[in-house]
Formats: structure tokens, C-alpha cells, sequence
């Protein structure tokens, strides 16, 4: 009998839930499928935001000097929060853009990328209960984020106004609605989270909005994460505000950024988060309790390049100056070349990433029956497996209630050599000429 009683008792224990209460129904990624079958079908990627460019030099030379150089203490842990070269070039580069003085070990911690920043975040700053205001679209982890340190995502949506004049629309004119924005404020708030330059519109967020969303923060006493890591790329001369310099906003919001974003070195996952000590204190404790230290010699290389960018700030040989002129023009020929084919691009003011309206291809897609997959989803999966090009369904950066609602448009990154984005082009002309001439 012994033995089948053992088993049994395997069994019985076997079919306990083993998947912590904090993961259900937020197992779903949008990434896995879509880098997938970039991986698959693509010519192009133009879906996922990675440069296909190398960083700059004066970056990977600042990294291989590191790694080569005398000082092998760069080979071991440096300070959890932060290299000390490099929270102290981030203070005072953040001095600067900000108009007040920052103490390096206490206003500046060091991430593993920005995506570590924003989860420190969530998990320091949200309890149970609390609500967090999302503005979208919305970058995806938002969202499971939130619910995992056990928190209630409150959805406030950017709406388009259309120009009437013809011109393309651009992502200013994807606006809040002040009432309703202001209808989201309650006792239960706890953050609102801000991402200024927004991935995936590329709208830059003006004064007067951010003003708005300052004056709703203090009224109601809330937190402000403002995820910044496009900060330098803005076009058009557009101009980036940081919140936290928005009269009562230091005090109450923490700042989030990224070296990957900054120098073009996405795989780097050198991030960090400037704010008040009175929220970084807590950002620590789940810190050193979670991945506790960052890369030295990646910290070391980044806190380089920003020496050398601080140095040569506002001039024209800035890598910071350099590198928005340089993605506007990559943004403008792919503008011309969705607008060639009659996807309506929404031009971005700033980021990586250009939103295009699909809705003039509906024809194009076969309709799958009995299927609820939203229309820019299938769209983005026939594009990549029938054209060779990759893509992202806009409605990924929806919440559930909202998806429906934006199943018109996907998102492309230009962020990409020359040859990638002519070789995008290419594509785009022969399906042209495949619809002209059917």
C-alpha cells in the first residue's frame, strides 16, 4: 500500500495553486508574441524601440576603457544605489535642467533601466487599495505594475481632436479633458503616472497640461511618477518641462530616465530615478531588496558620457543636441512614406515612435470569423507575415475597456538606420503599386 499512498501524497499536493494571488491576469505580454513574430516573418522591424544604430562613440570608447583600464574594482559591486561617479554627474545635471540643488546619495538612485525605476516605484510608493491614475495610451507595464504591488489602475484617456484644414494630425492634438482628468482625483488616489514624451504618441505634454496636472496633484495631496525617458528626444523645437519644476511638484514627484533611451544603448539597462529623499528612501528599501546593484562598468561608461555632456551642454556638438535632428529626419521620411501609401501618420513631437491610422485598409485584411481580436492587431500580424514588416497594434496601450476604441492605428519606431527605413519604404511602395494595380 505504502507506495500508492506516496503518490497520493504527491498528487494531493501537486494540484495546490502554485501562481502568487499578485500575477493573475496580468500573465499576457504583448512582447513576446510580437518580437516573435518579428523574428519570424520580419524584412523590417520597424516594431519594438531599439536603435538598429551603434551608440556613440565617445561611449563605447568610455565602456571599453573601463572594462580595459588599470582599475579592476570596476570588475566588482560598487555602491547599491548608485556608482558615486555617476549619481554625482547625474546631480548635477539634474541641478541644472531643474533649478535646485541635489544631494548625489540622496536624490539620485541607480536602476536597471527605467523599467527597474518605475517598478521600484510602484512597489515603494502604492499599497493595497491605493488608485493610480494612467493617462492613455500608456506604456504596457503601467498597468501589471500597479496591480502587482496591489494597487487600482484609473484610466484617463488622451482624446484626438482632429485639424479640420486636411494637414496631418499631430500627437498635440491628442488632448485630456480637463474635467474628466479632474474627475479621476479622489480621497483613494494615491500617483498619477505621467510619460512626457509619451511612448506611444510621442506627445509632448505642454505647460498648460502639465500645469493642470500640478494644480490636481496638490489639491488632492497625490504623487507624480513622470517617466522622462525621452527627454531629449523632441522635435520641432519643441521644448521638454520636467513637472518636478512646477511650483509644489518637487517635493511629490520622483523622476524616472534611462542611458539607454539617452545614449542610444537600449541594452545597457543603466536607468535611475532623481526625487525628494523623503519618496527615494522607500524606492531603496525595495531596491536593495530586489536586484540590489546595477553593472559597475556600464554605470562607469554612462557616468562618462554624461561628464562629457555636461561639458559640452546646450552646445551643437552635444550628443543631446545631435541626436533629435537627426531622428526628426528619420521621423519626416517615414511621415512621407505612410503618407504615400495612405496610412495617416500622427506626427510625433518627440520619442522614438510614429502612430498611423490603418482604418483605409480594411480591405487588405481577411476577416477572421468568430474572432474578437481587434482589427490593428490582425492588421499588424497579416502585415509582418504577408509584407515583411513589423509593426505594433496601438490598442496594446489600452486598458481592457478601452481597446475598442482605438483599433484603428499601430505604431511604428524610427529610431532605425537609413537603410532599414528605406528598406521599409521599399515595401510600402510595392504594396502600393499591388493595390493600384488590382
Amino acid at each position: 500500500k505504502a507506495p500508492n499512498s506516496l503518490s497520493f501524497s504527491l498528487q494531493a499536493k501537486m494540484s495546490r495553486p502554485v501562481q502568487a494571488r499578485r500575477l493573475e491576469g496580468i500573465d499576457k505580454n504583448i512582447w513576446v508574441e510580437f518580437v516573435k513574430l518579428a523574428a519570424t516573418y520580419s524584412k523590417v522591424n520597424l516594431g519594438q524601440g531599439f536603435p538598429d544604430f551603434p551608440a556613440p562613440g565617445f561611449l563605447t570608447e568610455a565602456f571599453t576603457r573601463a572594462l580595459g583600464g588599470g582599475n579592476h574594482m570596476l570588475h566588482q559591486y560598487t555602491r547599491a544605489f548608485g556608482h558615486p561617479p555617476l549619481v554625482k554627474v547625474l546631480a548635477q545635471f539634474f541641478e541644472k535642467l531643474l533649478g535646485r540643488d541635489l544631494d548625489p546619495m540622496t536624490n539620485v538612485m541607480v536602476t536597471v533601466g527605467a523599467y527597474q525605476a518605475l517598478f521600484c516605484c510602484f512597489q515603494a510608493l502604492v499599497d493595497e487599495g491605493d488608485e493610480v491614475i494612467i493617462i492613455e495610451p500608456f506604456f504596457d507595464c503601467y498597468e501589471p505594475m500597479v496591480k502587482m504591488a496591489g494597487g487600482t489602475p484609473v484610466f484617463v484617456p488622451l482624446r484626438p481632436n482632429p485639424p479640420k484644414d486636411g494637414k496631418l494630425m499631430s500627437s498635440a492634438d491628442w488632448q485630456l479633458d480637463p474635467a474628466e482628468l479632474a474627475s479621476k482625483f479622489s480621497e483613494r488616489t494615491k500617483a498619477i503616472v505621467l510619460n512626457s514624451p509619451n511612448n506611444p504618441l510621442g506627445k509632448v505634454f505642454s505647460r498648460g497640461e502639465l500645469g493642470l496636472i500640478a494644480e490636481l496633484c496638490v489639491k488632492h495631496d497625490v504623487l507624480c511618477i513622470s517617466d522622462e525617458v525621452y527627454e531629449w528626444l523632441v522635435y520641432d523645437g519643441k521644448q521638454h518641462i520636467r513637472i518636478a519644476s512646477l511650483q509644489g511638484m518637487w517635493d511629490r514627484t520622483v523622476i524616472v530616465g534611462s542611458a539607454g533611451k539617452t545614449f542610444s544603448a537600449t541594452g545597457w539597462k543603466v536607468g535611475w530615478v532623481v526625487g525628494p529623499n523623503r519618496l527615494l528612501q522607500h524606492l531603496r528599501t525595495v531596491h536593495q531588496n530586489s536586484v540590489y546593484h546595477c553593472a559597475t562598468i556600464a554605470q562607469e561608461a554612462v557616468a562618462q558620457g554624461f561628464q562629457r555632456e555636461l561639458m559640452l551642454y546646450g552646445k551643437p556638438e552635444s550628443y543631446f543636441v545631435q541626436l533629435p535632428k537627426e531622428l526628426q529626419q528619420k521621423r519626416d521620411w517615414l511621415v512621407q512614406s505612410l503618407d504615400g501609401v495612405g496610412m495617416k501618420p500622427i506626427v510625433p513631437e518627440g520619442t522614438y515612435f510614429l502612430v498611423a491610422d490603418i482604418s483605409q485598409f480594411k480591405s487588405d485584411v481577411p476577416d477572421v470569423p468568430n474572432s474578437d481580436e481587434p482589427y490593428d492587431y490582425r492588421f499588424a500580424k497579416w502585415m509582418v507575415k504577408n509584407k515583411g514588416l513589423a509593426a505594433i497594434p496601438l490598442s496594446a496601450f489600452y486598458s481592457e475597456g478601452h481597446k475598442n476604441n482605438y483599433t484603428n492605428f499601430i505604431r511604428f519606431c524610427f529610431a532605425k538606420e537609413e537603410a532599414t527605413l528605406k528598406a521599409a519604404n521599399d515595401i510600402l511602395q510595392k504594396w502600393k503599386q499591388e493595390k493600384t494595380s488590382s
